[in-house]
């Protein structure tokens, strides 16, 4: 049974920075991917960025250059730092985890992940 836990959400003025963890119970295969999601009130879940292999990342447009997704594969953690914040990246942010392998052009789609965790909650303020 795999089990994800978020933390690290907080409150920020714009332009500050988070670090959000997910801290993974079980084994996920390195190869597999993870990834970040985010749903804000009113709207759909929406991909954020995902990483296979430690090598392999992928990001949503509105986060390229802003965020980094990052995996510790001997800590068990998932990572996602996010500098520069904006009022639209306030959200719930959850991390998700597949059990089959992923296409990377497929990676930032919801229904690809099959373990996910219980948010994370982030609001950033103008």
């Amino acid at each position: 049974q795999i089990q994800l836990v978020e933390s690290g959400g907080d409150s920020v003025q714009a332009g500050g920075s988070l670090r959000l963890s997910c801290s993974v119970f079980g084994y996920i295969y390195s190869s597999y991917f993870m990834g970040w999601f985010r749903q804000a009130p009113g709207l759909e879940r929406e991909g954020v960025a995902g990483i296979r292999s430690d090598v392999v990342t992928t990001y949503a447009d509105s986060v390229k250059g802003r965020f980094t997704i990052s995996r510790d594969n001997a800590k068990n953690t998932l990572y996602l730092r996010m500098n520069n914040l904006k009022p639209d990246d306030t959200a719930t942010y959850y991390c998700a985890a597949s059990r089959f392998p992923i296409a990377a052009s497929q990676a930032l789609r919801i229904y690809e992940y099959d373990y996910w965790g219980q948010g994370t909650q982030v609001t950033v303020s103008s």
